[in-house]
């Protein structure tokens, strides 16, 4: 019998405020940056990035992702609401984020930090890169807890049933399990795809980047390796991840948004990591862009 979700989404409840575990999600992700920034300072001097530079980076990176999540999800995934009614951009409580718009929201915002420093910018986009994957593995911890964005239908033992995802969902909580209890919502069961981007994207990705970045390597190649690593495991996923119900497959009955999306970084970040080792250019913050 296929696990049935049931975990509730608020962590928090005072009176009509409720704090969202997802929302706390993004609170643990910035003070994890936090904390690995911190030792990443204090271990490699040879980065010329002090407390203060760090904080300041990670101001501008949340601002990035936030507006930058926000803004390509509506531009990515929900251009027809967006076109409907442009005031949907700004009621985020909706829910819609998206990394992809997130991550260029943190490279423009990036950017403009490293132009108002005078610093160059693959320097600073290096030094965030191996600070990002464990915010996205919570992230997608808290997708699984709110029981949203969930993988296709399946048989393995490990399967979910996600009653958001259900046809025709119970009335009440009491029906739900007894159905569940029934064997009835097995044919619903599901992969919990939000736990394998997790792994991939989250943890795989984190100790990737983190042992790749423990010693000097040429400008641009850990952020090479970041796209590189995010765009394959996010491939990898989408093939047990549900498409969108409003674009479903783009071609091929294959062929998802998220997976549309991370093929060019995978190139790109092939591309710049050829780059960065042709041109074997160590980092120094000293110098200008």
């Amino acid at each position: 019998m296929a696990w049935l979700h049931d975990i509730d989404p608020v962590a928090v409840e005072l009176g009509p405020l409720q704090v969202h575990w997802y929302g706390l999600m993004y609170v643990a992700a910035a003070a994890a940056a936090w904390w690995l920034g911190m030792r990443r300072v204090q271990r490699d001097p040879w980065r010329d990035i002090d407390r203060a530079c760090l904080e300041d980076l990670l101001f501008y990176g949340m601002l990035g992702v936030i507006l930058g999540g926000r803004i390509g999800y509506m531009l990515f995934y929900g251009w027809s609401n967006l076109v409907a009614d442009p005031l949907s951009i700004i009621r985020v409580w909706e829910g819609g984020m998206s990394f992809h718009g997130g991550m260029i929201g943190v490279i423009v915002a990036l950017l403009l930090f490293a132009w108002r420093r005078q610093r160059h910018p693959f320097d600073l986009l290096d030094f965030v890169a191996p600070l990002v994957p464990l915010g996205l593995g919570l992230g997608r911890l808290g997708n699984f807890i709110g029981g949203e964005l969930w993988g296709r239908t399946t048989d393995v033992s490990w399967a979910v049933i996600f009653p958001k995802s259900l046809p025709n969902p119970p009335a009440t909580h009491a029906e739900l399990i007894t159905q569940h209890a029934s064997g009835a919502l097995d044919e619903f069961a599901r992969h919990p795809s939000q736990l394998y981007q997790a792994g991939l994207e989250g943890v795989a990705l984190f100790v990737l980047l983190w042992w790749y970045s423990r010693k000097p390597r040429p400008r641009m190649a850990v952020s090479a390796m970041f796209l590189i690593g995010y765009g394959g495991f996010r491939s990898l996923v989408e093939q047990f991840r549900q498409p969108d119900a409003h674009l479903g497959f783009l071609a091929f009955d294959w062929l998802t948004m998220g997976q549309l999306l991370s093929l060019p970084m995978i190139l790109l970040g092939v591309a710049m990591l050829i780059y960065a080792h042709a041109r074997n250019q160590k980092p120094s913050m000293e110098s200008s862009p």
